[in-house]
């Protein structure tokens, strides 16, 4: 007998539910040392879970049951469709079951669509956020996806453009980002050009081996079906039948992003990912939130708008974002009282007839006037 809690005494309006499964699905449901079921029990805390050879009984309120229920049921969908659930699949699947209650999307649905197989990992959206991204990339021809770090934005893109090569719906994957320091002064690199700008283009190699073979990856870029490049180097080309991928777009000024959009050519699908709360350009004049303005009313132009609740590292990665979005509107609102403020007083003092100080030079006594 495994169990995951001691069932509580129930309280008069408590329910009792019961679900079965074999021991496979079981076992898998469980996870190692009953973890995954801990996380059940701390999604749904009102529930009391006790797990009796292929039985879970649930025990407590009406509704909460009912919740807990629902979750196991798309676990143990999960499992007999071979998806290896870990943690975070657990949480990811309980959002979803809370934001779509009725009518929408599943778990299953949603985190069992498997975009890539490589290496024995399935790579596959995790969240409604994720979904929502993967499937406009598949539907329009250009997609902004911005949210904070942790979300997936790269990521999924790049396995889309791995499976479009694969599907042979594109000729080539080209992927770029701007060489821009990141408030770090790295002064003058050693080595060649490449060796220079190595460093700013390393995560998109690493995203790369993990998708693919590392064996293919250097042979791909050998013959040009696969390139890693600065942004710089995308200016007076025209991509045909590519797969486009820009990173790290908030760093990107609005000439930068304006001359690599006008790259498109036949047949391309283009991607451009970023963070607009953190632009490391020293004026901190970004493309990306330049083009949100631009172009949010042209057809086949999508923006995915990704945010906490769609970060799949760490639980804490979600707290700190959530943290600093707070700060950041506490700040604004501070800014836009001290200028209401400041506009208020002005406003009092020319009633009163007072001069500003500081103000139109025509306040000042005129020369040669006694």
């Amino acid at each position: 007998m495994r169990r995951a809690s001691v069932p509580e005494h129930p309280s008069e309006n408590a329910v009792t539910d019961r679900v079965y499964a074999d021991g496979v699905a079981m076992v898998q449901l469980l996870g190692p040392q009953d973890r995954l079921l801990r996380v059940v029990e701390k999604e749904h805390p009102g529930v009391d879970v006790h797990v009796r050879g292929n039985e879970i009984t649930l025990t407590g309120d009406a509704d909460a049951v009912a919740a807990a229920r629902s979750l196991v049921d798309e676990l143990l969908a999960m499992t007999k469709a071979g998806h290896a659930l870990g943690e975070s699949d657990v949480t990811s699947s309980n959002r979803i079951l809370r934001s779509s209650p009725d009518g929408g999307p599943r778990p299953s649905e949603v985190l069992g669509e498997a975009i890539l197989s490589s290496r024995g990992r399935v790579i596959r959206p995790k969240t409604l956020g994720q979904k929502a991204y993967v499937d406009a990339i598949e539907e329009h021809t250009i997609v902004f996806g911005i949210g904070p770090a942790g979300t997936g934005k790269t990521y999924l893109a790049m396995a889309k453009a791995v499976q479009a090569l694969q599907r042979k719906e594109v000729d080539r994957i080209i992927l770029t980002r701007p060489a821009v320091e990141a408030g770090e002064r790295l002064g003058f690199l050693p080595g060649t050009l490449t060796d220079k700008i190595d460093p700013y283009l390393r995560p998109l190699y690493d995203a790369l081996n993990e998708m693919m073979d590392p064996e293919i990856v250097p042979k791909l870029m050998a013959t040009g079906t696969i390139e890693v490049a600065p942004l710089a180097y995308m200016r007076g080309r025209t991509l045909n039948n590519s797969f486009v991928v820009l990173d790290e777009a908030q760093n990107t000024t609005p000439e930068q992003m304006k001359m690599f959009l006008t790259r498109l050519g036949f047949g391309t699908r283009m991607v451009v990912t970023g963070d607009i709360t953190q632009v490391d350009l020293p004026q901190g004049a970004s493309g990306l939130r330049l083009v949100t303005r631009v172009l949010h009313d042209i057809d086949d132009i999508h923006f995915s708008y990704l945010t906490s609740d769609d970060v799949v590292r760490h639980n804490l990665v979600g707290r700190i974002v959530d943290a600093y979005s707070e700060y950041d509107e506490l700040r604004l609102a501070a800014r836009r009282e001290r200028d209401e403020a400041s506009e208020f007083a002005n406003r009092a003092e020319r009633r009163a007839g007072m001069p500003r100080s500081g103000g139109p030079r025509d306040h000042l006594p005129k020369r040669g006037r006694s």
